[in-house]
């Protein structure tokens, strides 16, 4: 099969088209899946610089069509999405019902495990969710970005009459703000380009320049811009006793000024993983349309073109046509 992989060779190490892989063998838990399309984010284009020490298929938001599960025949030919953490299911943090904790946890795409920029990968029954069948795959691909963003307020208290200012107007920053919205919060995003601006204005949301950001106005603040500056902005809009929600892993250290989250009583929280199931019944009523946020659409085997232009300034999303039919 075909697949886009991080690899190291006896002098270089880089991102490769490999034509040449087989198909990978499910074990007696899991399913085999034929990926149909894979999105990619900023954490895949991160790890091909060095972001973390990761070898393998890259890839983690896909919508594909469960090929077979021995534990699970039913689900054989159905569209399904998938939880990208696996969880060992016995160490503390699972027994505890925090499995996307697990002390043993492997990432696909991210931590030793290989990912859906693939004609095929592997995973257990229990992380997988059918796709309804109103959810185009353009849409249901979008599933696990729309989750991340639907795990804020399964953290927070987000209520009509919060000032709420997400900072970051980029592929997450973008369905953050159409999830808050839903809220009818007072909600603002710093967007710095056009286009930025543009995809919140079809969603009917306000954009503002960092300029118009106004210091110790915000009751709820998200910072989804992955970079040291856009934390500086966010603590800056935020008032005393607000809500900090960090959605960026920073490449390297970040510098922070402890003290001042003391005296202003800060409450600082980190948000990753958020609930597919939820998502998928976004998606399905409609509530939320990520497909304007599509720029590009190419095959599998143009994958290193695909992610050379999501690395583009003013591209959004770039989508993986890995196969429609099912093998």
């Amino acid at each position: 099969m075909q697949a886009i992989r991080l690899e190291q060779g006896l002098l270089e190490q880089g991102l490769r088209l490999r034509t040449d892989l087989p198909v990978p063998i499910p074990a007696r838990d899991e399913a085999l899946v034929r990926v149909r399309l894979a999105g990619v984010c900023a954490t895949d284009l991160e790890l091909t610089r060095g972001y973390l020490p990761f070898r393998g298929t890259l890839g983690h938001e896909f919508v594909g069509t469960v090929v077979r599960a021995a534990q699970a025949p039913s689900l054989a030919g159905r569209r399904v999405v998938g939880d990208i953490n696996l969880c060992c299911g016995a160490c503390a943090q699972c027994l505890a019902g925090r499995p996307s904790h697990c002390e043993r946890r492997q990432v696909i795409g991210i931590r030793e495990r290989d990912g859906a920029f693939a004609e095929y990968l592997c995973l257990p029954v229990r992380n997988l969710h059918p796709v309804p069948d109103a959810v185009p795959d353009d849409a249901a691909v979008f599933a696990e970005p729309l989750a991340a963003a639907l795990e804020i307020p399964q953290q927070v208290s987000v209520r009509a009459d919060q000032r709420v200012l997400v900072v970051g107007a980029g592929r997450l920053g973008q369905l953050i703000a159409r999830v808050l919205r839903l809220s009818g919060c007072a909600l603002s995003v710093v967007a710095r380009h056009d286009h930025q601006r543009e995809r919140l204005a079809l969603a009917g949301i306000t954009a503002v320049s960092e300029t118009q950001v106004e210091p110790h106005s915000a009751d709820l603040v998200v910072e989804a811009t992955g970079a040291p500056g856009g934390f500086a902005l966010a603590r800056r809009a935020l008032r005393p006793r607000g809500t900090l929600v960090l959605k960026s892993t920073y490449h390297g250290r970040l510098e922070l000024d402890l003290s001042s989250l003391v005296v202003d009583e800060i409450t600082l929280v980190g948000s990753r993983c958020g609930p597919l199931p939820a998502a998928l019944r976004l998606l399905q009523q409609g509530l939320v349309d990520p497909r304007p946020l599509i720029d590009a659409r190419l095959p599998l085997a143009r994958g290193l073109e695909a992610l050379q232009r999501a690395a583009e300034a003013q591209v959004m999303k770039v989508l993986l046509d890995c196969g429609t039919d099912p093998a």
